[in-house]
């Protein structure tokens, strides 16, 4: 038998997702922890549900946050009606990497005090808020031929940082290890288009055995695998990412993507590539992204 409310939920969906990016006035963010678990809230009718969740996606998917549309805005509706209908904070997950410093500076906090008025946000609609976890990439960190003292040491910091604001952070080797069994080990070759996007950046970051070519190859291979681990560890979540949608195929299928600037509005550079003596040094006119550039 056909389920009549949740026909009735996707259709609805289905016309709000053409009309969602309504923008809501800037909010003052608190530093400190933001994110944490309120008493639950009742709602009386399937109508009330609906409404409090396309106003929770409201206040996020705008200009203010947003890079580009969402490319499944019915399937995020669908996640955050399952947060409201349970009560629960809004789960966020997105991959924090690493690059060629090993302590975090000024650009990884604009990132967290970003991420933390996007809560805010949230919470003023919706008292359970938001909740973010990190997914340390060490996994992409060794494959680029990091240290492995140097990741250890970044991600401590990262780890600490992070929990100045009330988020949480996980190692993507470790989400692998405990999603192993569950994990589809099919091998995945790189389209032409994904390979020539991929190739320029590994030019820049690969350090490790073998060509750039080789290393973006390998960097994919990994990507396929690992998007399977953290859809099965986070199935309630939406994942951010800096990147844009061409990149969709390195994210988890599972899960909807909200592709996100990284730094503010306008800012897409990741805030572990920015090296900060060239930002400091950088002659007038130069652009974040001539300083840097980086998929993850």
């Amino acid at each position: 038998m056909i389920d009549i409310k949740k026909r009735a939920s996707y259709t609805f969906y289905q016309c709000f997702a053409s009309f969602c990016c309504g923008e809501v006035p800037v909010q003052a963010c608190r530093v400190s922890r933001t994110t944490n678990l309120v008493k639950g809230v009742n709602f009386t009718s399937r109508a009330e549900t609906i409404e409090l969740s396309r106003q929770v996606f409201q206040s996020f998917n705008t200009w203010a946050f947003k890079r580009q549309q969402p490319t499944e805005p019915a399937k995020l509706l669908l996640f955050i009606e399952g947060a409201v209908l349970r009560s629960e904070p809004i789960q966020f997950v997105l991959y924090w990497g690493k690059g060629p410093r090993s302590t975090v500076a000024e650009p990884e906090y604009d990132c967290l005090r970003y991420l933390c008025q996007m809560g805010e946000r949230i919470r003023a609609v919706y008292p359970p808020g938001a909740c973010f976890t990190l997914i340390a990439t060490d996994t992409h960190a060794t494959h680029n031929g990091h240290p492995g003292d140097a990741i250890t040491s970044y991600f401590l910091d990262v780890t600490e940082a992070a929990s100045e604001f009330g988020y949480s952070l996980c190692y993507l080797s470790a989400t692998v290890n405990a999603q192993r069994s569950r994990i589809s080990g099919r091998a995945s070759i790189p389209s032409a288009d994904v390979l020539g996007k991929l190739e320029p950046c590994a030019e820049k970051w690969y350090k490790g055995e073998g060509t750039s070519s080789y290393g973006a190859v390998r960097y994919h291979e990994m990507n396929m695998l690992e998007k399977q681990a953290v859809e099965l560890e986070f199935p309630r979540a939406i994942f951010i990412t800096f990147n844009s949608s061409d990149f969709r195929e390195l994210f988890p299928e599972q899960l909807p993507v909200f592709y996100m600037y990284s730094l503010r509005k306008g800012s897409s550079v990741k805030p572990w590539f920015v090296n900060i003596d060239q930002l400091s040094a950088s002659q007038p006119g130069k652009s974040e992204s001539d300083v840097v550039a980086g998929i993850i």
